[in-house]
């Protein structure tokens, strides 16, 4: 199997794990988050990614979306995922978002890995832009 596993500070892995389950039609064994939550030691979070990827074998693929690269919840999620020899089945990506999310969940069963790894950077990309906001002449601003 081919799981998407979302690390971040805080509760963003968990809110966006929540959204996907909204719009990709409810709970997902293949969608996995989770978070090193304010005060949470690495310790702490270690033994949670781990419970969190149990059920992960050594034959399955992970796509490892994270906050920040360099943070704390991606470096000890690629620690644990060494430990366990499941480094090498691992494509891990810093700066995650919700259409990155999103393109993981949905089509990560349907592309080979190197054309996924193009559209979740392409997607993610994608969605960052500065919206032009036209508010006409006094009149209620159309977005």
């Amino acid at each position: 199997m081919r799981y998407v596993v979302l690390v971040s500070h805080g509760t963003f892995a968990p809110g966006l794990h929540s959204v996907l389950k909204m719009l990709g039609g409810g709970d997902r064994e293949d969608v996995l988050s989770a978070s090193m939550e304010d005060g949470m030691g690495a310790d702490a979070f270690v033994e949670r990614f781990g419970q969190t990827i149990a059920g992960i074998k050594d034959t399955d693929e992970i796509i490892l979306l994270a906050d920040i690269i360099g943070g704390s919840p991606l470096t000890n999620a690629l620690d644990v995922l060494s430990q366990k020899g499941l480094l090498e089945k691992t494509m891990a990506f810093g700066g995650m978002n919700l259409p990155m999310a999103l393109t993981a969940a949905m089509m990560k069963d349907a592309m080979d890995l190197e054309s996924l790894k193009v559209s979740l950077i392409q997607e993610s990309q994608n969605a960052i832009q500065k919206m032009q906001l036209d508010a006409g002449d006094g009149e209620e601003a159309e977005i």
